[in-house]
């Protein structure tokens, strides 16, 4: 609730208070006025006369005295019972918030002159709930993507040890086996490299911080050049990888957060083929637009995981192959390099074919 919101409230029941105080006083006082005027102007008059003169004259002649004293009295009570209905209103709120807060599964229901204040603190509750949920789910993810960073350097970090092991205690080892042995623990280092690299992106990365620096780019020769840098990849698991383009495309964009979120698609493609097939990326240029596709042929992706797929520290691959798993960041942190550039992105799998969807406008 708004303070514009809680400020009209607040005018509405002190308005409403004031105008009950002051009408039901003049009812009350109207009704005393009739019943005193017919005690003393018709036949009780005359009965009270009989029985007690001395208290007939008495209030007859105090008479504005006692007008005056039973309107402040009439006006005391009055004020009082309308007040204290007031505070009712009070308590409510006070036991609505208080409920909220120990119990917000619980809806939350009040009079219905208090409808307004009763719809925005169950779009409170209903925030709150939400929020809970988003810090628990958050938490899981923190806790599981340690878990998971720990697993996946504790793999590559036994292999080193293992083989630099055997290269300091085999003195003799053929030469051949020894270069064997440096190539692999030095392959498993860049893996180690690689993992550190995303825990850092995890930790530092903020992209809405970053200043984007735009300038003239060809981006099919960015896409190209990716592919050129990735070629050991797609030769590791036998893809092939098909660029269909036409001429060159011209934008304004930020070069290097540009390689980066092609690149991060790349790579995604080059994890999650099968091998022996074709990654297929198609650019083209429009007049508004120009649109990037990138297809790779694998495992059919569930629709629940396509919701989530740009999410952080989201992953697909519930196995988290250790080889190829990255920190679930790839695909989030391409969306939003995307949308810094006021484009957008999306996803589809029909069948075994995925397709994500680059739309840069000019």
């Amino acid at each position: 609730m708004n303070k514009s919101s809680i400020s009209k409230l607040r005018n509405s029941i002190t308005k409403k208070t004031i105008l009950k105080i002051v009408l039901y006083n003049i009812l009350v006082f109207a009704v005393f006025e009739l019943i005193f005027d017919v005690l003393f102007n018709n036949q009780i008059a005359e009965l009270i006369s009989r029985l007690n003169r001395d208290l007939y004259i008495y209030l007859i002649s105090r008479k504005p005295l006692i007008i005056v004293l039973s309107a402040i009295f009439i006006f005391i009570i009055v004020s009082y019972i309308i007040i204290k209905n007031s505070n009712k209103y009070i308590e409510s709120i006070i036991t609505s918030v208080d409920k909220i807060i120990k119990k917000p599964e619980e809806e939350i229901v009040m009079p219905s002159n208090l409808a307004l204040i009763s719809n925005q603190l169950n779009n409170i509750r209903a925030d709150l709930i939400s929020n809970k949920n988003a810090a628990i789910e958050a938490e899981t993810k923190k806790n599981d993507l340690i878990m998971y960073m720990a697993h996946d350097l504790k793999t590559p970090l036994t292999s080193i040890i293992g083989y630099l092991t055997l290269l300091n205690d085999e003195k003799n080892l053929p030469e051949q086996m020894r270069e064997k042995y440096l190539d692999i623990a030095l392959k498993k280092s860049y893996r180690v490299e690689e993992l550190i690299n995303q825990f850092f992106d995890i930790t530092r990365y903020n992209l809405k911080a970053m200043p984007i620096t735009k300038q003239q780019i060809d981006l099919t020769f960015l896409i190209e050049q990716l592919i050129e840098d990735l070629y050991p990849l797609f030769q590791e698991k036998k893809l092939r990888c098909v660029f269909n383009k036409v001429g060159s495309i011209y934008y304004m964009g930020d070069g290097d957060k540009l390689a980066r979120a092609f690149g991060n698609l790349l790579k995604n493609a080059i994890n999650y083929s099968y091998e022996n097939t074709e990654i297929e990326i198609t650019a083209m240029e429009y007049e508004e637009k120009i649109n990037i596709i990138f297809k790779n042929k694998g495992d059919k992706i569930p629709e629940y995981k396509l919701e989530k797929i740009f999410e952080r520290f989201y992953r697909g691959d519930e196995a988290r192959a250790s080889n190829s798993g990255g920190a679930g960041l790839g695909l989030a942190i391409t969306k939003e390099i995307i949308e810094l550039h006021n484009g957008k992105i999306s996803v589809k799998n029909d069948n075994e074919y995925i397709e994500f969807l680059v739309e840069l406008t000019k």
